[in-house]
């Protein structure tokens, strides 16, 4: 019994550890040593997803530790040493009834939240500003329809090209800017082969396929740059199409929509020869 106790006391423990450090992990978005939570929320579905995940841990951290013990006990109690006359019995209906209906009951705690965010997350409320990102190998494409119909690529920024305090593989040439509190729209879709768009602060991941219009929307609650990545194997440049968005305050996105309806009035960014060479002189750099 006091070995189980110690036991007991090192799970405490850890358990005690891994929750600091998850929430040690939240000051930040980005990977480090010994994270094991989730990326910081930026969304009311993010929030949402996050909430759910935390449920399910709770969850199946219970249900593990529930099994474990009870093998612990069953392999004491049922020992050849304490067990002499083992038990003829072959069933039990109580026994039974509990075994079945306890995880039916788990998993229909599970399945209500589940569904309601799945709800949450496909029903798209009014939005308030639309964006339509196409997908290219290997590079993203973004339009304003709400703004004046401007369009602009976005680019890998090459290791050679990045600035101090840039991120490698994550930075691009032409962000995609949105405003604070704001729902987005975004249509998603691909030119060539199937692509995914994917940013895990926002909770969004959406298969941008040729030929079909897919939808997603997100509502970013703070102020920041955040990154996603081409979630769907696409080629030899699948690694080199990273996301940037930078959700900033509503006077200042409109700031940027007036500079960028002059920037981009005549799409002159589209340059997909350039952009091949780019991404053979990525692929060559990194072999």
């Amino acid at each position: 019994m006091k070995i189980m106790k110690k036991f007991i006391n090192v799970l405490l423990a850890l358990f005690l550890y891994l929750g600091a450090s998850g929430a040690q992990a939240d000051e930040t978005a980005f990977p480090k040593p010994w994270q094991i939570n989730l990326p910081d929320s930026a969304s009311v579905v993010k929030e949402q997803i996050t909430e759910f995940h935390d449920l399910l841990l709770i969850i199946i951290f219970g249900i593990s530790i529930f099994v474990f013990l009870l093998l612990i006990y069953a392999s004491i109690r049922f020992h050849h040493k304490n067990n002499k006359t083992p038990s003829k019995v072959s069933h039990n209906v109580l026994l039974e009834i509990i075994w079945t209906s306890v995880p039916v009951l788990i998993l229909v705690v599970i399945a209500v939240p589940s569904f309601k965010l799945l709800y949450f997350a496909e029903q798209i409320p009014d939005p308030e500003m639309t964006i339509k990102a196409t997908g290219y190998q290997w590079y993203w494409g973004y339009e304003y329809p709400d703004h004046g119909g401007f369009y602009f690529d976005s680019y890998m920024i090459l290791d050679e090209d990045l600035k101090p305090g840039q991120r490698r593989l994550l930075e691009t040439t032409n962000p995609v800017v949105v405003p604070v509190d704001t729902v987005v729209r975004v249509y998603v879709t691909g030119n060539d082969v199937i692509h995914s768009w994917a940013v895990p602060e926002f909770g969004v991941k959406q298969d941008a396929i040729p030929g079909r219009l897919n939808e997603t929307w997100f509502k970013a609650t703070k102020e920041g740059t955040y990154y996603g990545q081409c979630s769907e194997i696409c080629g030899t440049g699948h690694a080199f199409m990273p996301i940037t968005i930078k959700v900033v305050s509503k006077d200042a996105f409109a700031r940027w929509v007036e500079r960028a309806k002059v920037e981009f009035a005549d799409g002159s960014d589209f340059d997909s020869n350039s952009h091949n060479e780019k991404i053979a002189t990525a692929l060559t750099a990194l072999q």
